[in-house]
C-alpha cells in the first residue's frame, strides 16, 4: 500500500548539505511539514542530542541525508573521521526513530557499498559479496552498516526502515573543495578557474578511463520521495541513470559547460578508484521512476548554480 505523507511531521537530517537540501525542495510540493535541525540544535553524532531533539520535535518521517562526504583523497587520507562519524549519525538517528516511533525511515547509503570488481552493472544483491575499493571502504563499511541497522531494526521491531543507493550525485550545494570534493565540482572548480586566468591546459586527476554514473541531485530527491510513497520492503533499492560515461568524456563535458577551451591533461599518478562503477536501477524503473535531468543539461544547471552561488559556496 502506498505510504501517504499528507500532514506528517517529515525530519531531513543534513537539510543543508547537497541532498538534503535537494530532499527539502522536493517536499515543497508535499502537504507535509518539514523539520530540519542544525548543528546548534543537535550534534548527530551525540546520542543524547539526537534522542532528546527527536522526543521535543516528533518527527513522523525521517530521511537520513546527513553524512560525512568526500572524494577519494578524502576518503582515503581521513579514514577514521569518515568511519566514526558516519556510523555514530546513522546508529544514533535510527536507534531514536525506534524509540520514538517514527513510521517511516529512509537511509541514504552509496554505491561505495559494492564490492570493487562487481559484475556491472550492480545489482542489489551484489552487497557484501567482494572486496571494496581500498581508497573508500571506510565510507562503504559506514553506509553498509546504516543498510543492515535498518534491516535488524525491521526484523526485530518491525519498523517500516527502507534504504537507497544513490549513483554519484553531482548539483546544487555541492561540496566545492579541490582536494575534499566529488570530481565533477572539483572538475568545474579547475576548469572555470583555468578559463578566468586564459590558462592553456588544465589538469584532470587520473587517467580517465575508468567508468562512472552520474544523478542530478534533484533526480535523487524526486526518487527518494517516490520510494517513500512505494516501497516497504527489506531489500535496499539502487538509485542511478543506468548510463556511464568515461571522466576523461565527463571531465570534456564539464568544460564544454564552463566554456574552457583548453587542452586537458591527465595526472595518472593520481588514483583513479575502481575501473567502473554502473549501478543497475531497474527494480526502481520497473516501479515507474524514471530520472529527467541528462548529464550535459545537469552539469550547464550545476555551473550556473556554482556562479550564482560563490559568495556562500561550501568549500571545505
Amino acid at each position: 500500500m502506498a505510504f501517504d505523507i499528507q500532514g506528517k511531521r517529515v525530519w531531513v537530517a543534513g537539510h543543508s548539505g547537497m541532498v538534503g537540501a535537494a530532499i527539502v525542495r522536493r517536499l515543497a510540493r508535499e502537504d507535509c511539514v518539514v523539520l530540519t535541525a542544525g548543528r546548534q540544535d543537535a550534534d548527530l553524532t551525540r546520542q543524547s542530542e539526537v534522542e532528546t531533539w527527536m522526543q521535543t520535535n516528533k518527527p513522523d518521517v525521517v530521511f537520513i541525508a546527513a553524512a560525512k562526504v568526500g572524494g577519494i583523497v578524502a576518503n582515503d587520507s581521513m579514514p577514521a573521521q569518515f568511519l566514526y562519524e558516519n556510523m555514530m549519525i546513522e546508529a544514533n538517528i535510527i536507534h531514536a526513530a525506534y524509540k520514538n516511533g517514527v513510521e517511516k525511515l529512509m537511509f541514504l547509503g552509496s554505491s561505495c557499498i559494492y564490492p570493487r570488481m562487481a559484475e556491472q552493472p550492480m545489482k542489489e544483491e551484489a552487497l557484501l559479496t567482494g572486496s571494496l575499493e581500498p581508497t573508500n571502504e571506510w565510507y562503504g563499511i559506514a553506509k553498509i552498516a546504516g543498510i543492515k541497522l535498518c534491516q535488524a531494526y525491521r526484523k526485530q521491531y518491525g519498523c517500516n526502515f527502507i534504504s537507497a543507493q544513490p549513483t554519484n550525485l553531482y548539483g546544487p550545494h555541492d561540496n566545492f573543495h579541490l582536494k575534499n570534493s566529488h570530481v565533477i565540482p572539483a572538475l568545474i572548480v579547475k576548469a572555470h578557474n583555468a578559463k578566468l586566468a586564459g590558462e592553456a591546459q588544465m589538469e584532470v586527476w587520473g587517467s580517465g578511463k575508468p567508468y562512472r554514473e552520474f544523478l542530478y541531485v534533484d533526480d535523487l530527491a524526486d526518487a527518494l520521495v517516490f520510494l517513500l510513497q512505494n516501497y516497504a520492503d527489506e531489500l535496499h533499492i539502487n538509485v542511478g541513470t543506468g548510463d556511464e560515461v568515461t571522466i576523461a568524456d565527463l571531465a570534456q563535458a564539464v568544460v564544454s559547460a564552463v566554456g574552457f577551451s583548453g587542452e586537458l591533461v591527465f595526472d595518472s599518478s593520481k588514483p583513479d578508484g575502481a575501473p567502473r562503477k554502473l549501478m543497475d536501477s531497474s527494480r526502481l524503473m520497473n516501479m515507474g521512476w524514471k530520472p529527467g535531468v541528462a548529464l550535459s543539461q545537469g552539469l550547464d544547471m550545476a555551473y550556473q548554480w556554482y556562479l550564482n552561488n560563490s559568495d556562500n559556496i561550501r568549500s571545505v
